[in-house]
Order: C-alpha cells, then structure tokens, then sequence
C-alpha cells in the first residue's frame, strides 16, 4: 500500500465539506483564483478522495497526483467535496492524514438551501413529487437506496448542521474549524480577508469573481406556502438556536431563525 503520511510538498490542506446549495462552488472559485492556493479538480464531479474506499487506499501521493498540478507558487492546497459534511468517514481519514487541515463550512439559511436542494432534484430528473409532499414524507424517503454519496431526498436534515459540524469536532480541534455564512460572506472583501488571514495566505489579492452570484439552478423557486413555511421554521428552529449557541453565530441573516413578524 502506497504511504499515506502527508506530503512535503505544501505547508497546509483545507477541505470545504459544504453545505450543499449553500455557495460552495462561489467559494471555491475564490479560492482557487488566489496565488497562494491551488483548489483540487476536477470541480465537477467533486473528488471525494476521502469516501472512496480504493482510491484512499491509495494513499496521499495518488491523490495529490490525481486532483493536483503543481500551480506555480501555491503553499497551499484545498479540496471542496460537500458530501464530507455529511460521513463520518470523511473527517476520520482526513484527521488521520491531515490533522492539521483547516476544515470549512459554508451555512446557508437552512430554509432556503432546503428549496434549493429540492429545485436541483427536480431539475436533475431526481425528484417527482411536489415541495410540500417531498419536505413532509422525506423521512420515509431518506432512507431508500442509492447510488449517490448522500441521500437527493434528505433537504430538512441536511440544513441540521450542527448535527455534522459537532462529529468533525470529535476528529478537529475547534480552532481548525472555520465556519461561514453564506448570506454574509458572498460579496463580501470584509469577510473573505478574514478568511484568507485564517488560511495563513495574503489577504491583499482580490478576486474578480467576489461580486459574481453563486451557483443556483435554473428553475424558478415558489415560495413555500404559508402553512408550508411555518412547517419549515418550527423545524429548524431548536435546530438554529443550538448552532448558534454551540458556535457563538450570529445568525439574524437567516430568515428562519427571525422569522418576519416574529
């Protein structure tokens, strides 16, 4: 078997592990358009190194090899794979080869990635029933058999990111876990400086693509009914308010968690 102890070739690794719909593909075009850091490939479909039995098996030089060229003056390397976030099996072989990797997530309203995930289904020939019926019945759902990563059907549970966030912190320290919301980091030189400042790459490089919208299907998204809405709030609720507590986030951005009226 092929060694798996980290390469000498970059100081540091970093993995965006998602959320899903929620502005990681936005994410990763910054980062990899800065000189110090090389973003592996392909983009899609996502590399997934780290849930790939035989591939791991591999070792650290097949992946660096097979998702890496060597960019002039990179220090350091990211992988963006938004099924991470959801396998314990990802954080364990991550820690084992990089434990001193910086781990990110990028949080969405939970409400809105929600009916973003639905929308790609729909718009990937995945899902057939309607927005209410898929959100209501997904428990039954979630656990049907499939070839993908993670379950196309599990939109309610996959916005409950406390749950994934706190298994990463059984295998990362908390201090390597960087944690970004989405409605407040997207166009926002404020908030990706910070970033870089907590990659330990410069924060003087601007990217052209800061102020560019990320990734959405195509679709047009309708609005939840009123009676659907409620039903979507009252579930991330608890949801919300232990991420916010267990983080120290602020999340007044998120409409689900202040709702209006409330």
């Amino acid at each position: 078997m092929t060694s798996k102890r980290p390469s000498t070739r970059v100081n540091e690794h970093f993995f965006i592990i998602g959320a899903q719909r929620s502005g990681t593909t936005y994410l990763y075009s910054l980062l990899d358009s800065h000189p110090e850091i090389e973003m592996a490939r392909p983009l899609r479909p996502e590399p997934k190194f780290f849930l790939d039995d035989s591939r791991f098996d591999q070792g650290v030089v097949v992946y660096e090899r097979a998702h890496f060229r060597q960019k002039p003056g990179a220090r350091l390397l990211g992988e963006k794979s938004t099924s991470y976030m959801e396998h314990e099996k990802a954080a364990r072989r991550i820690a084992a080869i990089f434990p001193a990797a910086k781990i990110i997530a990028l949080l969405r309203d939970p409400v809105e990635r929600a009916i973003s995930n639905y929308y790609f289904s729909v718009e990937n020939g995945l899902e057939t029933l309607n927005m209410d019926q898929a959100f209501r019945r997904e428990a039954e759902r979630a656990t049907q058999a499939t070839t993908a990563s993670v379950s196309p059907f599990a939109y309610l549970a996959r916005g409950r990111y406390a749950d994934y966030l706190e298994v990463y912190e059984r295998f990362f320290p908390r201090e390597q876990l960087i944690i970004l919301l989405t409605e407040q980091f997207t166009g926002s030189l404020e908030a990706y400086r910070s970033l870089c400042e907590r990659l330990g790459v410069s924060n003087d490089y601007v990217p052209p693509e800061l102020h560019s919208r990320f990734n959405e299907t195509g679709l047009p998204h309708a609005v939840p009914s009123p009676n659907l809405a409620k039903y979507l709030y009252d579930y991330y609720e608890p949801a919300n308010m232990r991420l916010a507590a267990r983080y120290d986030l602020d999340l007044r951005c998120w409409p689900s968690f202040a709702p209006a009226g409330e």
